[in-house]
Protein backbone atom coordinates (compact mmCIF):
# COMPACT_ATOMS: atom_id res chain seq x y z
CA UNK A 1 0.00 0.00 0.00
CA UNK A 2 2.85 2.48 -0.50
CA UNK A 3 2.56 5.85 -1.38
CA UNK A 4 4.56 6.84 -4.61
CA UNK A 5 4.65 10.84 -5.67
CA UNK A 6 6.29 10.96 -9.06
CA UNK A 7 7.58 14.59 -10.22
CA UNK A 8 4.99 16.23 -8.01
CA UNK A 9 5.24 20.00 -8.10
CA UNK A 10 3.15 22.37 -6.90
CA UNK A 11 2.71 26.04 -6.95
CA UNK A 12 0.21 28.50 -5.21
CA UNK A 13 -1.71 31.17 -7.30
CA UNK A 14 -0.69 29.74 -10.69
CA UNK A 15 -0.79 32.39 -13.06
CA UNK A 16 -0.30 35.79 -11.08
CA UNK A 17 1.41 37.75 -9.46
CA UNK A 18 1.70 36.11 -6.09
CA UNK A 19 3.07 32.63 -8.07
CA UNK A 20 4.54 30.44 -5.53
CA UNK A 21 6.64 27.30 -5.97
CA UNK A 22 5.22 25.02 -2.22
CA UNK A 23 6.70 21.87 -4.26
CA UNK A 24 9.42 21.24 -6.95
CA UNK A 25 9.43 18.37 -8.86
CA UNK A 26 9.02 15.99 -5.83
CA UNK A 27 9.78 12.21 -6.05
CA UNK A 28 9.31 9.96 -3.07
CA UNK A 29 8.01 6.82 -2.28
CA UNK A 30 6.46 6.25 1.37
CA UNK A 31 6.24 2.21 1.90
CA UNK A 32 4.17 0.29 4.23
CA UNK A 33 5.15 0.55 8.15
CA UNK A 34 7.86 2.93 8.35
CA UNK A 35 8.05 5.44 10.51
CA UNK A 36 8.94 8.84 8.67
CA UNK A 37 10.21 12.22 10.35
CA UNK A 38 9.07 15.26 7.96
CA UNK A 39 10.80 18.20 8.74
CA UNK A 40 11.93 21.88 7.57
CA UNK A 41 12.01 25.45 7.89
CA UNK A 42 8.47 27.34 7.88
CA UNK A 43 7.45 27.86 4.73
CA UNK A 44 9.42 24.56 3.05
CA UNK A 45 6.38 23.01 1.59
CA UNK A 46 5.69 20.72 4.75
CA UNK A 47 2.07 21.14 5.43
CA UNK A 48 1.48 21.24 1.42
CA UNK A 49 2.94 18.09 0.70
CA UNK A 50 1.55 16.25 3.23
CA UNK A 51 -2.05 17.33 2.44
CA UNK A 52 -1.52 16.04 -1.03
CA UNK A 53 -0.91 12.31 0.21
CA UNK A 54 -4.43 12.12 0.78
CA UNK A 55 -6.09 13.88 -2.06
CA UNK A 56 -6.58 17.31 0.36
CA UNK A 57 -4.82 19.01 -2.74
CA UNK A 58 -3.91 18.30 -6.23
CA UNK A 59 -0.74 18.54 -7.49
CA UNK A 60 -0.40 21.21 -10.00
CA UNK A 61 1.73 18.34 -12.57
CA UNK A 62 2.94 15.38 -11.51
CA UNK A 63 1.09 12.21 -10.52
CA UNK A 64 0.31 10.30 -6.85
CA UNK A 65 -0.17 7.07 -6.52
CA UNK A 66 -1.98 4.82 -3.76
CA UNK A 67 -2.13 1.18 -3.76
CA UNK A 68 -1.46 1.40 -7.35
CA UNK A 69 -3.76 3.90 -8.20
CA UNK A 70 -3.19 7.35 -9.49
CA UNK A 71 -5.59 9.63 -6.70
CA UNK A 72 -5.75 12.27 -9.73
CA UNK A 73 -8.04 9.94 -12.20
CA UNK A 74 -11.51 10.14 -12.52
CA UNK A 75 -13.32 8.06 -11.13
CA UNK A 76 -10.69 7.52 -8.16
CA UNK A 77 -12.81 7.25 -4.55
CA UNK A 78 -10.81 9.99 -2.73
CA UNK A 79 -13.29 9.36 0.54
CA UNK A 80 -11.65 5.91 0.72
CA UNK A 81 -8.63 7.29 0.74
CA UNK A 82 -9.04 10.28 3.45
CA UNK A 83 -9.68 6.81 5.37
CA UNK A 84 -7.06 4.68 4.62
CA UNK A 85 -4.24 7.78 4.89
CA UNK A 86 -5.34 9.53 7.60
CA UNK A 87 -4.12 13.60 8.66
CA UNK A 88 -4.39 14.94 12.11
CA UNK A 89 -4.04 18.65 11.81
CA UNK A 90 -1.55 20.43 13.88
CA UNK A 91 -4.46 22.39 15.90
CA UNK A 92 -7.39 19.78 17.16
CA UNK A 93 -9.47 22.23 17.72
CA UNK A 94 -10.14 22.71 14.04
CA UNK A 95 -11.20 19.05 14.14
CA UNK A 96 -13.46 18.72 17.48
CA UNK A 97 -16.85 19.68 16.96
CA UNK A 98 -19.17 17.05 18.59
CA UNK A 99 -21.00 17.24 21.99
CA UNK A 100 -18.81 14.70 24.06
CA UNK A 101 -15.58 12.85 23.57
CA UNK A 102 -17.09 9.46 22.33
CA UNK A 103 -19.38 10.67 19.93
CA UNK A 104 -16.61 13.13 18.32
CA UNK A 105 -14.39 9.88 17.46
CA UNK A 106 -17.80 8.19 16.47
CA UNK A 107 -18.14 10.62 13.37
CA UNK A 108 -15.59 9.13 11.35
CA UNK A 109 -16.32 5.47 11.41
CA UNK A 110 -20.25 6.41 11.25
CA UNK A 111 -19.58 8.09 7.76
CA UNK A 112 -18.44 5.10 6.52
CA UNK A 113 -21.81 3.41 6.70
CA UNK A 114 -20.49 0.93 9.39
CA UNK A 115 -23.05 -0.43 11.96
CA UNK A 116 -23.89 1.55 14.84
CA UNK A 117 -22.39 -1.31 17.18
CA UNK A 118 -19.03 -1.71 15.21
CA UNK A 119 -18.61 2.33 14.95
CA UNK A 120 -18.91 1.96 18.56
CA UNK A 121 -16.32 -0.53 19.29
CA UNK A 122 -13.68 1.19 16.70
CA UNK A 123 -14.20 4.24 18.84
CA UNK A 124 -13.30 1.98 21.65
CA UNK A 125 -10.89 0.52 20.55
CA UNK A 126 -9.22 4.26 19.26
CA UNK A 127 -9.52 5.90 22.37
CA UNK A 128 -7.91 3.08 24.51
CA UNK A 129 -5.09 3.31 21.68
CA UNK A 130 -4.40 6.82 22.44
CA UNK A 131 -4.70 6.12 26.34
CA UNK A 132 -7.37 8.55 27.24
CA UNK A 133 -9.21 7.17 30.61
CA UNK A 134 -12.88 5.94 30.40
CA UNK A 135 -13.81 9.14 32.50
CA UNK A 136 -12.86 11.35 30.26
CA UNK A 137 -15.40 9.78 27.36
CA UNK A 138 -18.71 11.88 27.85
CA UNK A 139 -17.00 15.19 28.83
CA UNK A 140 -17.21 18.11 26.03
CA UNK A 141 -13.97 17.96 24.05
CA UNK A 142 -13.26 21.26 24.75
CA UNK A 143 -12.61 21.05 28.36
CA UNK A 144 -9.86 18.76 27.88
CA UNK A 145 -6.25 19.66 28.11
CA UNK A 146 -4.42 20.34 25.14
CA UNK A 147 -2.96 17.09 25.16
CA UNK A 148 -5.91 15.37 25.73
CA UNK A 149 -7.72 17.22 22.77
CA UNK A 150 -4.75 15.60 20.45
CA UNK A 151 -5.60 12.25 22.01
CA UNK A 152 -9.26 12.38 20.69
CA UNK A 153 -8.15 14.00 17.45
CA UNK A 154 -5.64 11.20 16.70
CA UNK A 155 -8.28 8.49 17.72
CA UNK A 156 -10.72 10.58 15.84
CA UNK A 157 -8.13 9.53 12.60
CA UNK A 158 -7.62 5.87 14.04
CA UNK A 159 -11.20 4.70 14.46
CA UNK A 160 -11.45 4.83 10.59
CA UNK A 161 -8.54 1.85 10.65
CA UNK A 162 -5.97 3.92 8.79
CA UNK A 163 -2.83 2.22 7.19
CA UNK A 164 -0.96 5.57 6.93
CA UNK A 165 -1.62 8.18 9.81
CA UNK A 166 -0.39 11.80 9.05
CA UNK A 167 0.47 14.20 12.35
CA UNK A 168 1.38 17.61 11.37
CA UNK A 169 3.25 18.61 14.54
CA UNK A 170 1.29 16.70 17.09
CA UNK A 171 3.09 17.88 20.03
CA UNK A 172 3.06 21.38 19.22
CA UNK A 173 2.37 23.64 22.27
CA UNK A 174 2.50 20.85 24.56
CA UNK A 175 5.30 20.64 27.86
CA UNK A 176 8.00 17.94 27.92
CA UNK A 177 5.33 15.47 29.57
CA UNK A 178 2.78 15.73 27.19
CA UNK A 179 4.81 15.60 24.38
CA UNK A 180 6.31 12.07 25.35
CA UNK A 181 2.90 10.71 26.26
CA UNK A 182 1.77 11.51 22.87
CA UNK A 183 4.63 10.44 20.95
CA UNK A 184 5.24 7.12 23.05
CA UNK A 185 1.66 6.49 22.36
CA UNK A 186 2.20 6.48 18.68
CA UNK A 187 5.35 4.68 18.41
CA UNK A 188 3.25 1.76 20.41
CA UNK A 189 0.79 1.73 18.29
CA UNK A 190 3.02 1.71 15.65
CA UNK A 191 4.70 -1.20 17.06
CA UNK A 192 1.84 -3.26 17.66
CA UNK A 193 -0.42 -2.56 14.41
CA UNK A 194 2.65 -1.91 11.91
CA UNK A 195 0.63 1.12 10.55
CA UNK A 196 2.64 3.81 8.16
CA UNK A 197 3.29 6.95 10.50
CA UNK A 198 4.54 10.32 8.71
CA UNK A 199 5.61 12.40 11.80
CA UNK A 200 5.95 16.94 11.12
CA UNK A 201 8.36 18.04 13.75
CA UNK A 202 10.44 21.03 14.63
CA UNK A 203 11.74 18.86 17.06
CA UNK A 204 15.06 16.99 16.39
CA UNK A 205 15.07 15.63 19.44
CA UNK A 206 11.61 13.75 18.90
CA UNK A 207 12.39 12.56 15.15
CA UNK A 208 15.86 11.43 16.34
CA UNK A 209 14.28 9.20 18.71
CA UNK A 210 11.37 7.96 17.10
CA UNK A 211 11.42 7.61 13.20
CA UNK A 212 13.13 5.45 10.76
CA UNK A 213 13.75 7.80 8.27
CA UNK A 214 13.82 11.49 8.41
CA UNK A 215 13.10 13.40 4.79
CA UNK A 216 14.38 17.26 4.64
CA UNK A 217 12.47 19.74 3.01
CA UNK A 218 14.19 22.95 2.04
CA UNK A 219 12.28 25.51 -0.42
CA UNK A 220 9.60 23.24 -1.44
CA UNK A 221 12.13 20.28 -2.63
CA UNK A 222 14.01 17.30 -0.79
CA UNK A 223 17.30 18.34 0.90
CA UNK A 224 17.94 15.23 2.47
CA UNK A 225 16.01 11.89 2.63
CA UNK A 226 17.97 9.05 4.92
CA UNK A 227 18.54 7.76 8.55
CA UNK A 228 18.58 9.93 11.14
CA UNK A 229 21.99 9.68 12.15
CA UNK A 230 22.68 10.66 8.28
CA UNK A 231 20.80 13.52 8.06
CA UNK A 232 22.32 14.95 11.38
CA UNK A 233 25.89 14.04 10.12
CA UNK A 234 25.11 17.25 7.97
CA UNK A 235 24.12 19.47 10.89
CA UNK A 236 26.01 22.51 9.30
CA UNK A 237 24.51 22.38 6.09
CA UNK A 238 20.75 22.03 8.58
CA UNK A 239 22.24 25.24 10.07
CA UNK A 240 22.47 26.90 6.94
CA UNK A 241 18.54 26.53 6.01
CA UNK A 242 16.96 27.45 9.57
CA UNK A 243 16.87 23.50 10.88
CA UNK A 244 19.64 21.88 13.92
CA UNK A 245 20.70 18.65 15.27
CA UNK A 246 19.46 17.29 18.46
CA UNK A 247 21.24 19.17 21.27
CA UNK A 248 23.40 15.78 22.24
CA UNK A 249 25.00 16.29 18.44
CA UNK A 250 26.30 19.66 19.61
CA UNK A 251 27.33 18.46 23.32
CA UNK A 252 29.38 14.95 21.58
CA UNK A 253 30.97 17.41 18.87
CA UNK A 254 32.24 19.52 21.74
CA UNK A 255 33.91 16.70 23.93
CA UNK A 256 35.97 15.73 20.29
CA UNK A 257 36.97 18.83 20.40
CA UNK A 258 38.14 18.97 23.80
CA UNK A 259 40.40 15.60 23.39
CA UNK A 260 37.55 13.13 24.21
CA UNK A 261 37.60 10.15 21.45
CA UNK A 262 33.70 9.82 21.43
CA UNK A 263 31.84 9.09 18.29
CA UNK A 264 29.88 11.82 17.62
CA UNK A 265 27.28 10.34 15.26
CA UNK A 266 24.63 9.52 18.27
CA UNK A 267 21.66 11.29 18.29
CA UNK A 268 19.65 10.63 21.50
CA UNK A 269 20.32 11.35 25.09
CA UNK A 270 20.66 7.45 25.70
CA UNK A 271 23.20 6.83 23.12
CA UNK A 272 25.32 9.54 24.10
CA UNK A 273 24.96 8.94 28.10
CA UNK A 274 26.44 5.09 26.48
CA UNK A 275 29.02 6.58 24.49
CA UNK A 276 30.21 9.18 27.26
CA UNK A 277 30.40 5.98 29.84
CA UNK A 278 32.61 3.74 27.33
CA UNK A 279 35.24 6.46 26.75
CA UNK A 280 35.72 7.46 30.29
CA UNK A 281 35.99 3.92 31.26
CA UNK A 282 38.36 3.01 28.88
Amino acid sequence: MAIILDHVSYVYEKGTTMEIAALKDINLVIPDGQFIGLIGHTGSGKSTLVQHLNGLMNPTSGHIYYNGEDIGDAGFNKKKLRSDVGLVFQYPEHQLFEIDVFTDVCFGPKNMGLTEKEVQLRAYEALKQVGLEDEYFYQSPFDLSGGQKRRVAIAGVLAMKPEVLILDEPTAGLDPKGRDEILDQIAKLREETGITVVLVSHSMEDVAKYVDRIIVMNQGSIMYDDEPRNVFGHYKELEEVGLAAPQVTYIMQAFREKGYLVNTDVITIEEARDEILRVLNR
